[in-house]
């Protein structure tokens, strides 16, 4: 089989995550390309979308939320994530093991809810969620009052909101996420609010060729690392005829789509600002395709807030932060180690355009690039 090298896969990996040009597409239809943003921050993930689309606002986006064309809702590793309406319906049951793994290995929320019948416990919440939209604290309050009634003894309200937003496909709803607007986190289920049921016959194999569209090549490990779900390779074996193959540097087995664009490793690409949790730094199990050693060594995992990353020749070269000073908002740049001149002014335009997406309402905005 092809070896394909690091930057072999950074270059296939930077085209498919619309990261080597920006696209001109509608918001949902690149959404459901990158099957989803991880966003469980409320409006960081907006800056995931300026750095792959052309002439996006953040306001547009928002109106999908409140059109409900897209959806803020636990999936992929038991963490929120933006998708469409579409994709939800058919995300959401395929990833129920992951958040049944989650729940029942939560340090916090395991032992208050041991021994109590799940489908009791929906079957409770389901009309308090559908009658409104209601908090956790709200949601835990009324389930707990429901559990003394039933015989479920004393339940701790947190554990039992915990269990219903596991065991239910509950959608945030705006205000929350909503750009330029906040409030409380607050859920119904995903059938009331997009007024249709789940997928019935939801397919792991079409999980999978998604994935690989967005992130291949890719190994099983990959595709499990990003969904959270295991034992996959019976489904990758499962289509295995239909698949392309090849060898990483490290001997590891990959997996694509045949006709899925793999540009050449020379092929230049642009300075691009991520997000804090940018799927294309948290969908590997080998992220060594697009992060570096120095990024690495800034142990971004114990930093908390997690400023947003900084991609140079396509791979993390450093930091972001955008502040508000007085009338100016100030986007600083912080690079691993020193960049040539070209790649200097290349950051400097990426921050301003970011500036002008981000922070439009700012009556001045400044672009600081500093070594770290």
């Amino acid at each position: 089989m092809t070896v394909l090298s690091r930057r072999e896969l950074n270059r296939a990996t930077l085209e498919r995550q619309l990261l080597l040009r920006r696209a001109r597409m509608p918001v949902v239809a690149a959404v459901e390309h990158l099957v989803g943003l991880q966003a469980q921050t409320p409006h960081s993930w907006y800056a995931g979308l300026a750095a792959r689309l052309e002439d996006v606002r953040p306001e547009e986006v928002a109106d999908l939320l409140v059109r409900r064309e897209v959806v803020r809702i636990a999936l992929m590793r038991s963490t929120i994530h933006l998708v469409s309406a579409r994709d939800c319906q058919w995300l959401r049951p395929l990833v129920q093991p992951v958040l049944d793994r989650d729940l029942f290995s939560n340090f916090t929320h395991r032992k208050p809810v041991e021994g109590l019948d799940m489908d009791e416990l929906v079957e409770a919440a389901r009309p308090l969620l559908e009658e409104k939209p209601r908090t956790s604290k709200e949601l835990g309050a009324l389930l707990a009052e429901h559990g003394r009634a039933a015989g479920w003894g004393e339940r701790a309200p947190a554990s039992l909101a915990y269990a219903a937003r596991n065991r239910m496909a509950l959608v945030q709803v705006p205000p929350r996420g909503v750009w330029g607007a906040g409030g409380a986190i607050a859920h119904t289920t995903a059938q009331a609010w997009l007024g249709v049921p789940l997928a019935a016959d939801a397919s792991l194999e079409t999980m999978v060729v998604r994935y690989l569209a967005a992130f291949g090549p890719a190994t099983v490990k990959d595709v499990q690392t990003w969904s959270g779900l295991t034992r996959l390779r019976e489904v990758v074996e499962g289509i295995r005829p239909r698949l392309a193959r090849f060898t990483g540097e490290d001997g590891q087995e990959l997996f694509d789509l045949p006709d899925a664009p793999r540009p050449a490793p020379d092929v230049p690409a642009p300075v691009r600002l991520l997000y804090d949790f940018d799927n294309l730094l948290l969908s590997f199990a080998d992220r060594g395709r697009v992060i570096t050693q120095e990024h690495l060594a800034q142990n971004y995992l114990k930093r908390r807030p997690v400023p947003g990353f900084v991609l140079v020749d396509g791979f993390t070269s450093g930091e972001w932060t955008i502040d508000r000073q007085g009338d100016s908002a100030v986007l600083t740049i912080r690079t691993f180690r020193p960049v040539p001149s070209a790649a200097t002014a290349e950051l400097e335009r990426e921050g301003a355009r970011l500036l002008d997406f981000a922070a439009a309402d700012a009556p001045a905005h400044e672009v600081r690039v500093l070594p770290m």
